[in-house]
């Protein structure tokens, strides 16, 4: 669900900081070690389509995710000072830790994936979900940080979400306003109010 956050933030901020000014400021977005989001996601992509070959990959992703995660930590930590990303870190922290102590995969409610069809909860119920995810049971740990929330229409897309995703995207949101909106506020300031040498 990350994308949502990033999508929505766009949007929102074009709208509120001009469209040629919006993706200016959003093209000149610096971050410490930024090479390392996009690198996570391709990473997680040749995984997710990867070990539907492979079964030793399938075996392991649990683990390969939580290495994902870890280095997404440190590359947020790095970055915290920006706004926003302190709501972004707590977010992947609280994914992190439920995934953590249930062997590398993330929790799911079976009720709440009801909303994306009875394929899903069948592979759900029967276990053959080949990713990071699995059915929710009696043996879950931390299941209130599990994908217990489930979208749909209204929402523009179907899915079910965590309580982390929730928080990761509302720093996520924050982020693209503060580089979108608020700095061309400053700058509006600096132009009617020149230094003088």
């Amino acid at each position: 669900m990350v994308y949502d956050g990033v999508l929505l933030g766009l949007i929102v901020g074009l709208f509120r900081g001009g469209w040629r000014q919006g993706l200016i400021r959003f093209s000149h977005i610096r971050l410490i070690a930024g090479w390392m989001f996009p690198l996570l996601l391709v990473v997680q992509f040749i995984i997710f389509y990867a070990q539907e070959k492979w079964a030793w990959l399938a075996a392991m992703n649990g683990y390969l995710f939580m290495g994902i995660y870890m280095i997404g930590l440190i590359f947020l930590w790095l970055n915290r000072h920006h706004k926003g990303f302190k709501l972004i870190l707590i977010g992947v922290l609280m994914n992190f830790i439920v995934m953590a102590v249930n062997g590398g995969r993330m929790p799911v409610s079976l009720s709440a994936s009801e909303v994306l069809g009875p394929y899903y909860t069948d592979m759900l119920k029967s276990g053959s979900v080949i990713s990071k995810h699995y059915m929710m049971d009696a043996n879950t740990r931390l299941s209130l940080l599990g994908d217990i929330i489930p979208l749909s229409k209204p929402y523009p897309r179907t899915q079910v979400i965590s309580i982390g995703d929730v928080v990761m995207n509302f720093g996520m949101f924050l982020f693209i306003q503060n580089v979108m909106v608020v700095n061309r506020n400053k700058d509006n300031q600096q132009e009617t109010n020149p230094r003088h040498a």
